[in-house]
């Protein structure tokens, strides 16, 4: 398998299902959305997106699986033939209310191990991508994470699950534990775009819980290409079920891995003296 001839032609796919995302872009009326959860909403767009991707994906590699979000497919855990991880509208919220901030992310797993990823941006027109043992890029131009090494001097995302409303855990008391101890947080409602930007140093880190493999498969691969690291809550890189998450610089991991253990037993930074 030619890794690197297959994102060349997989970053043509990202593009082209994006051009379809950016000319609907924004919608003219939420009545367009119907929702799958209280808080989990799709469109049209979604939809029609989706079945670009896989059409294309059918054309070029029959022998793969394909599991997308909107229309399912085949389990990912299975062994088997090589199976794509699809996401073709990541950031639907934001996309439902004109929030300029979405991707569409296109993942390659064999035997378990993502090797090929795709974020593309339609918006911005960035793409992210990346092959096992080859870097990542942007745009074709090579990226890697940044060099903060202390988490006091992070910048971070988060995201939030969609059952929030209900759920006991939805992460609000995470996100206060690394808001006392980073530089600042971020939650602008795409995994697979807080991902990318890890990887490219816009972040230094990012954690989340109850995602899916579609929202994480391309984007922990370009975090780890890029230099990066990408691991559960306990520090395992067997984090491709999205269910735990943190993807940092590689250097403030560890720090990371213990706000999300200790909470608000972590350490505080120390308070700088006012000049």
């Amino acid at each position: 398998m030619d890794e690197r001839q297959i994102l060349a032609e997989v970053v043509e796919i990202a593009r082209e299902a994006g051009a379809l995302v950016r000319e609907a872009f924004p919608l003219t009326a939420l009545r367009a959305v119907d929702f799958k959860g209280e808080v989990d909403p799709v469109t049209a767009t979604d939809v029609a997106a989706e079945s670009l991707i896989r059409a294309r994906l059918r054309e070029r590699y029959p022998a793969h699986r394909i599991l997308a979000e909107e229309g399912g497919g085949d389990a990912w855990q299975e062994p088997g033939p090589p199976i794509w991880l699809v996401d073709p509208l990541d950031g639907t919220n934001n996309f439902a209310h004109g929030f300029p901030h979405v991707a569409i992310s296109l993942g390659l797993v064999v035997d378990g191990a993502p090797v090929v990823g795709v974020v593309h941006d339609p918006l911005r027109d960035e793409t992210f991508a990346a092959a096992a043992g080859w870097g990542a890029t942007r745009n074709g131009a090579p990226i890697r994470v940044s060099g903060v090494a202390l988490l006091a001097e992070g910048f971070l995302a988060t995201g939030f699950p969609y059952d929030r409303r209900r759920a006991a855990d939805n992460n609000t008391a995470r996100l206060d534990h690394f808001l006392r101890r980073s530089q600042g947080v971020r939650r602008a409602g795409a995994a697979a775009l807080d991902l990318a930007y890890v990887a490219g140093g816009r972040f230094d880190g990012f954690w989340e819980f109850r995602l899916s493999p579609w929202d994480v498969a391309a984007g922990l691969l370009i975090v780890r290409e890029a230099g990066g690291r990408a691991t559960d809550f306990c520090g395992s890189p067997d984090c491709l079920s999205g269910a735990e998450i943190v993807a940092s610089n590689g250097r403030i991991h560890e720090q990371m891995l213990l706000v999300v253990r200790e909470g608000v037993r972590a350490p505080l930074p120390l308070q700088r003296k006012q000049v």
